[in-house]
């Protein structure tokens, strides 16, 4: 498919998303609508998602963003699609590792550095640091700790 008959495939689907022209299509897509769109464009087999290549965290002081990047190895095309979060207090989203498994360890990671719940996930929890820490990749992190000159 090309950028604007994948534009035209997804508003079908999901008439509130926006779209930016950049070096793959990216659409923003309303969080109560990830889960929903992300299992449509993996099943469809006009569209064919079956590689989810990137999922990551943003943060851009007043929202939080889950950005995920898919492929269709059949059809080579592909897709971003961005979740605005604007809870910065309780961020949270859908999971989708119930389409793409890899998504599960993607889940963690953006949980882990940037605070992000995904919901019904199998196993949030996190992956690199500890509970005492906060989320140190986002704008408002504080860190404690002393820097100790030699």
């Amino acid at each position: 498919m090309t950028n604007d008959e994948l534009k035209q495939f997804i508003s079908v689907h999901t008439p509130e998303a926006a779209f930016e022209e950049a070096q793959f299509l990216n659409a923003i897509i309303p969080a109560e609508k990830i889960h929903s769109l992300a299992k449509h464009l993996r099943e469809n087999a006009a569209s064919d998602f079956d590689f989810l290549f990137c999922l990551s965290g943003v943060d851009w002081k007043d929202h939080l963003m889950v950005v995920y990047h898919l492929a269709s190895r059949k059809h080579k095309h592909e897709v971003v699609l961005k979740v605005k979060i604007a809870d910065r207090m309780n961020p949270q989203v859908d999971t989708v590792c119930d389409i793409w498994r890899v998504a599960e360890l993607m889940e963690r990671e953006v949980y882990d550095l940037f605070g992000v719940k995904f919901n019904h996930h199998p196993d949030l929890r996190r992956l690199f640091l500890d509970d005492t820490w906060g989320f140190p990749l986002r704008k408002d992190y504080k860190d404690d700790a002393t820097i100790v000159s030699l």
